[in-house]
């Protein structure tokens, strides 16, 4: 990771650590770099935070003062963005989000034009120019000057490309939706009402300030009361910029990144649709994953955390199913990243295929209890690197043997490390997270 850019993008907090000089800057540098033998054009999205329209206007002015043409999706989701720079002939894409985190935190992702994410190479030099250590960027003149264009129209055009992927009529179904007030906010209830499900939505009142605010992907109760009350068939969650999904069965309970790769596998490898016989996971993802794959007769991958790396992996691998147990979620047949509409419409699919209800899709599948604490530190690298800390670590593993496991990582978006235990108990995980975090604390690590 670099300077300023994580596994996910540029991420700060909204003129703190993230400003309109950097936005402006990091415009500046792609319409320069991209138009240094054509006449580029770069397409941006942006999500409901209320930042996100001061970041797309610094965006836009470097974009256009270094000659670039910039055209606007507005209010989208970051897997449209791929989608339009890749079927479109654009030379780059740029999505305003900080995904699932608060309405007070921004990001700036940036796409190549193959609909991915954006080459470490250019990064380097992008944050070079950020720190000031390269030359100044010619600014363009008269006719030069680059323009803003409405391209409202990209975003319809992937809206029907979605709907194209079902296979299947939703009629007679009803599913609820969790928008999280963010980029699907009108677009998830608008494809499946399309494809003729009676939705039931929530999430859907974005005010600039409550994106991700008790609701999507990373707080989904909301979702499981409103699925359970209206006698639902399944239920999905989003986060704010739509690359992640989750879902909820008829009985209230969560389907997980996990549960997805688990029965999205089984029923590909079913119809021989599943590469190599094999899914690309995370090392965070479920012992009881690579257990139940295992009794499947599927083979699989393990990364690093981050939806990035899984995606390499497959590209490099030839295999077309991966994702991360937060639901990211990658059909690379379908798309070039983690899409959360492709993500619903492909469990809808295994759903009404396999004729069990939701509750049943995950039959095979025993998930080890996990727990996952989060804590905010001052030096992510120092805290891992402390001798005590990995001495807790190793004492811990020690202890759970072949019955569990302990992974330490760096949040690639936070300052944060993820302490998470898996084990037989839940009261075993609790106890041995916390043996490792209080060692980060008492070393005076903890911010």
């Amino acid at each position: 990771m670099g300077r300023y850019f994580g596994t996910d993008g540029f991420r700060g907090e909204a003129n703190k650590n993230l400003t309109v000089e950097h936005a402006f800057k990091i415009g500046r540098y792609l319409g320069w770099y991209y138009g240094k033998e054509h006449k580029c054009r770069i397409v941006i999205g942006k999500d409901t935070r209320r930042s996100s329209y001061m970041f797309e206007y610094a965006l836009v002015a470097g974009l256009t003062a270094s000659g670039a043409d910039a055209y606007l999706l507005h209010v989208t989701t970051t897997p449209s963005v791929s989608y339009v720079v890749r079927t479109e002939d654009f030379d780059c894409g740029i999505m305003i989000s900080a995904s699932h985190n608060p309405y007070y935190d921004n990001g700036i992702k940036l796409i190549n034009s193959r609909g991915e994410k954006m080459g470490e190479a250019i990064i380097a030099d992008i944050e070079d120019y950020l720190d000031g250590k390269t030359a100044e960027l010619p600014l363009a003149t008269r006719e030069n000057i680059g323009r803003t264009v409405d391209y409202a129209v990209g975003r319809n055009r992937y809206t029907g490309y979605i709907i194209s992927l079902a296979r299947n009529s939703y009629k007679g179904l009803k599913i609820g939706l969790d928008a999280s007030n963010g980029s699907t906010w009108m677009l998830a209830k608008s494809i499946f009402d399309t494809l003729g499900a009676h939705t039931f939505v929530i999430g859907n009142t974005p005010d600039g300030l409550n994106i991700n605010l008790d609701c999507g992907s990373t707080h989904i109760d909301n979702l499981c009361k409103l699925v359970k009350e209206n006698n639902l068939d399944i239920g999905f969650a989003f986060d704010g910029d739509a690359d992640r999904c989750l879902a909820v069965d008829e009985q209230g309970n969560v389907l997980t990144g996990d549960h997805i790769l688990y029965f999205c596998g089984s029923y590909m490898q079913k119809r021989g649709e599943l590469d190599k016989d094999t899914v690309v996971a995370t090392v965070m993802s479920n012992m009881g994953l690579f257990k139940a794959f295992d009794e499947k007769g599927i083979k699989y991958a393990k990364t690093d955390v981050g939806d990035k790396y899984v995606y390499e992996e497959m590209q490099n691998k030839g295999y077309c199913l991966g994702g991360e147990e937060s639901g990211h979620i990658i059909f690379s047949k379908f798309a070039s990243t983690g899409d959360g509409l492709i993500t619903a419409l492909k469990i809808m699919e295994v759903y009404i295929e396999s004729k069990l209800p939701a509750s049943k899709l995950s039959d095979g599948f025993t998930r080890y209890p996990q727990v996952t604490k989060n804590v905010r530190v001052k030096s992510k690298e120092e805290t891992i690197a402390d001798t005590d800390v990995q001495s807790a670590a190793k004492s811990v593993a020690d202890r759970l043997g072949d019955d569990g496991r302990i992974l330490l990582r760096k949040s690639g978006t936070e300052p944060v490390i993820r302490v998470m235990v898996e084990a037989k108990t839940e009261e075993i995980c609790n106890a041995m997270t916390d043996e490792v975090v209080n060692v980060i604390k008492s070393k005076g690590y903890a911010e």
